[in-house]
Formats: C-alpha cells, structure tokens, sequence
C-alpha cells in the first residue's frame, strides 16, 4: 500500500474515531436529558392525565420526591462538570488544515516537497514538484498537518529580506530552532532532508543534521531560462551578469554602465534572450544565458563539460570579448547541441532526481523517476514490413533519450523489428487499428494513441538521428507546447501578408517559435487522441511550437546524425 493510501486510511481512521465520540457525546446528553428533573415531572403529569383515578392521588408524592432530589446542590455541580465537550468535526479540522499547510490535491503524480525556499527556488521547482513553504511562525502546524516526501531547504532563502534570513547564525536562534525542530519531525516521521548550497551561508547550517548537502543550485530552469521566441536581431552590445555580487538577485548592465539596483530575478531571462554575447561570472549563470541562445564569456571559472567550445569559453583578456561580439549569438547548431547537453545532464529536474536517488525514502512514497515522469514519451509506428520494423528498432535503440514504450497495430506485432524490440526488454504495446498511411491519416494515429500511457507520442513515419527524441522533447520542456514540429506557411510561399503578420522569417529557419499549424512529429497523447487534423490544433487551444525536423525526406532514407539546425 502506498504511503498516501495508508495516509487517507489513517483519516477514515480518526474521521470514524471522531464520529465515535460524537456519538458518546449524543447518548451523555440523552441520559442527562432522561434524568432531567423537568422530563420526570412531565412524565408523571402525563401519567397522571393518563389514570385521573390512581394518578391524581399518587401525583403530590411523586413531585415531592422529584423536588427533594433536585434540590441537591452538590449533584447539579457534578452534574454540570460532567457535560462533554462539544466536538470539532473531523470535516472542519481537515479543511483548516489544507488552508494551512495548501495540501495538493489527489491525483496530482508530483513529489510533495515542505520547502524552506527562496522565490527563485520554487519558480523552478513548481513545474516539478509540489511546494509547501514552511514560515518560522508557523512551521510546525504547517509541517504536522503536510504529507510530505522531501523537505528541502536552499541556502539562498537565508538572505536578508526573507522570513528565514540569517538562518544558522547566532543571531536568529528562532529561526534555526524552528528549523531544527523541523528536520527532528522529519527524521521521526522517515522524510528525507536535503540542503542546497546554492549562496553563502552560516557554516552552522548544515550541521543541523541535514540527510544529505548539495553543493550548488537546482540546476537550469528550462522553462524560465530557454530561446522561445527570442527576437531575430539581439542586441549586440555584451551584457554583465553578477551572480556573486548585491544579493539576493544578479544585477544585470549594459557593458561599461553602471549596474541597476532594480534588476528583479525574473527579468534575467527576457535580458539573456535579448542579447547576443553575455559576460558572467559563475558556471551557473553560463549554463542559463547558453539556454537563451546567448554566446558566453566566464570571468571566473570554466564551462561545464559536453557544451561546444565556441559557445562558452573563458575570457582571459579582451580579445575574447571583441571575438565573442563579432560571432554573435549561438548558430541553430550549437543551440541544439547546448541543449541537448542541459536537457540530459543539468535541468532541474535531472538535479531534483539525482537528489532523490541520493537519500533514503519512504516505501511507497515519492520515487527517484518521479521529477523525470513528464519526459516519458510513447512511440507510435505502423511499420509496413519487416523491413521498415527493423529500421524502427534500431532507431528507437540509437536514441539519447530512450522511449518508455512503443505502440503498433495488432497486425504488425509479429514482424522481426517488434520481436527485437521485445527482446531488449522495451514495453510494446499493441492497438486493434490498421496501420497508418501515406499521407497521415489522423485517425489512425488516434487509435494507437488510446493504447500508450506516456504523457506524449511520437508519430513515427521513418528512421531519425540518435538526438531526435530529445531535441524534440527538450524543445517542449523549454516552451510548454502541446506539439512540435516543422512550421507550415499557410500560403506555402512564404511571403508576408497584407496584414504584415506573413511567416517569410519561418521559411528563412527560425525555430522555438509559436505558430498556428505544424506537421507534428511529437504531440501530447491527449491531444493525438482526440483524431483532429493537426491543421485545427491551434482552432482548438493547442500551442504549437516550430522547431526543424531532424529526420530525413522520403522513406528508408538514412538517418542524419549531424543535423543540428
């Protein structure tokens, strides 16, 4: 049984509990009501009326012996002192609590995270997981009425202007109280604890018994920190980006001006996509402007490994700063390769899995796949032959970012490619529906689409390069689109309209940029289900993203590995 399940059973428990006691407080009060000296004296009023021959002469006996024995001071004292309390409904309790504690839903797959976090923090953490922020005034109601699977705190929330500054320093003893008795509650309960290092802190912090600490940030962002819809022309004067100067945000300038005190952190994105060069100062920071397209220069400090060398490099005198300026912003190429590295290695969600994995959790609770469960992503093929299944094997085999399952027509579950694909140990899953044409038949696809559980689908129609799963689902991690896919000019000239809005810039190449029909090559499961032409999608609320097919023209043809643009 899973912890949340055992979590609702220990409800119904104290719900049942509860109704117990108000159902012992309901019979104390009909004996009080039957002992009551008024029932009695309406009770031989009505005896009387009932027998005026008997009941008339044995009437002022009885209300003599009613008066005398209520008459007793003592026994109304005793009495009175007996009355229960009235009791709270469990209903009212459990309401207070998710007010209080802002308690996820059910069905929401998402880790549940108690959180001493900054404002950055739970911006990138939110698509993820699920927060509870935890205040120094009221931590401990919070944390004992919260489900949690993971209590995390981030350095960065200690600085000045918090609720939690100057955590860990003898001059906020409340504050570290509050949270030490925090992490006590947790190890108690079996809830991991994990400290992010991501400013400087008091050196007392992590010695308040923290299960695990990591040194660094949550790793990049991606859908904050991305190239969707960055301008064509950037600015090409350099920007200076401090992430070791005035906290709590970076503070961002024009080259050689004076740096702005205003700069909030959530305008760093829309400043990076802006310009063409970006000079930093910390590898955290070159991971984030490399995400927006923008060409960097590391003062202090070296780029992390798997980026293309011409996109980050170490300045080390001012000729790199004219050479970067001169090369402009990343090429389509290495925008592709800068994020298929962050997409793999350094997103948030790959940090906050890696985290998982390196503390003990609880049976049945949050799992290390838990963050990564929004990338699983279904395949949907209808090879013709054994030929073309073999060639839908080795494709799924190549790919950097392997599928979770592959669906294909009942009719083709036999071919040699599937029977492989079952050998690896790969989950196949087979649809009653007759292979997709040529040309795309919307649906066909539906009906393979009903038997995948993956959150997206592949329409897989021929062979691809080893990066194309990834570059396709990084592309729709960064934008939050429901398709993605080549951008259709709906005049098929490419020339622009009357009405000045014409797509002769999408004809040119320009990718991570919203549009109103696509040819779909990855699409939400939901979406695909539903068997509309992806021409309507847009009709429909879709949001469609353009982005260069990395795969071939016409069938059989060999894949393109060094497509990257």
């Amino acid at each position: 049984m899973k912890r949340r399940e055992q979590s609702q059973t220990e409800q119904l428990r104290r719900a049942l509990a509860a109704r117990e006691a108000q159902l012992q407080e309901v019979q104390a009060r009909l004996a009080a009501l039957e002992g009551s000296t008024s029932l009695q004296v309406g009770r031989a009023l009505a005896g009387a009326a009932r027998r005026p021959a008997r009941g008339l002469v044995s009437l002022p006996r009885e209300l003599y012996r009613l008066w005398r024995g209520s008459g007793r001071p003592g026994e109304r004292t005793e009495r009175k002192a007996r009355t229960p309390e009235p009791v709270r409904s469990y209903e009212t309790e459990r309401q207070e609590a998710r007010l209080l504690a802002g308690q996820p839903a059910f069905g929401d797959e998402r880790i549940v995270v108690a959180g001493v976090l900054s404002a950055e923090a739970r911006a990138a953490l939110e698509p993820y997981a699920r927060t509870i922020p935890l205040r120094p005034h009221d931590v401990q109601v919070v944390f004992d009425s919260a489900d949690v699977d993971l209590v995390l705190v981030t350095a960065s929330a200690a600085r000045p202007g918090s609720p939690w500054a100057h955590l860990g320093d003898p001059a906020a003893v409340d504050r570290t109280r509050a949270l030490r008795w925090v992490l006590e509650a947790a190890a108690a309960r079996g809830v991991a604890s994990v400290l992010v290092r991501d400013a400087p802190t008091a050196p007392a912090l992590a010695g308040l018994g923290f299960d695990h600490v990591h040194d660094g940030d949550l790793g990049v962002p991606l859908h904050r920190y991305n190239p969707i819809a960055a301008e064509p022309e950037r600015t090409p004067t350099p920007v200076r980006v401090c992430g070791t100067g005035r906290p709590p945000h970076p503070l961002v300038a024009a080259d050689g001006g004076a740096l702005p005190a205003d700069v909030h952190w959530e305008d760093l994105p829309r400043t990076l996509r802006a310009a063409a060069v970006a000079v930093v100062d910390t590898p955290a920071l070159a991971d984030r402007a490399l995400a927006c397209g923008t060409r960097v220069l590391i003062a202090d400090g070296s780029p992390g490994p798997g980026l293309p060398a011409t996109a980050a490099r170490t300045a080390t005198a001012e000729a790199d700063l004219a050479r970067a300026v001169a090369e402009g912003p990343l090429t389509p190429g290495e925008l592709r390769l800068v994020l298929r590295s962050l997409f793999l290695t350094r997103a948030t969600p790959v940090l906050l899995a890696d985290l998982l994995d390196r503390v003990r959790l609880l049976p049945g609770g949050a799992t290390r796949t838990q963050p990564l469960a929004h990338r699983a992503v279904a395949v949907l093929a209808g090879p013709f032959d054994d030929t073309e299944s073999l060639a839908l094997a080795d494709d799924v085999f190549r790919q950097q970012h392997p599928p979770a399952e592959i669906v294909v027509p009942a009719s083709r579950a036999d071919f040699a490619g599937i029977r492989r694909l079952r050998d690896r140990g790969l989950t196949v899953r087979t649809a009653d529906a007759a292979a997709p044409g040529d040309p795309w038949s919307p649906a066909d696809w539906a009906r393979l689409a009903e038997a995948a559980t993956a959150p997206w689908t592949v329409l897989w129609d021929r062979p691809s390069g080893e990066s194309f799963l990834v570059d396709a689902l990084c592309a729709a991690e960064c934008s939050g689109a429901d398709a993605v896919g080549p951008a259709v000019v709906p005049d098929g000239t490419g020339e622009a309209r009357a009405d000045g809005t014409g797509l002769e810039w999408l004809a040119a190449g320009q990718e991570y940029v919203f549009v109103t029909e696509v040819r779909p090559f990855l699409a939400r499961r939901d979406l695909v289900r539903r068997g509309l032409h992806p021409g309507v999608w847009s009709r429909h609320g879709a949001r469609l993203l353009a982005l260069g097919d990395p795969r071939p023209t016409g069938r059989g043809a060999a894949p393109d590995h060094a497509h990257a643009g």
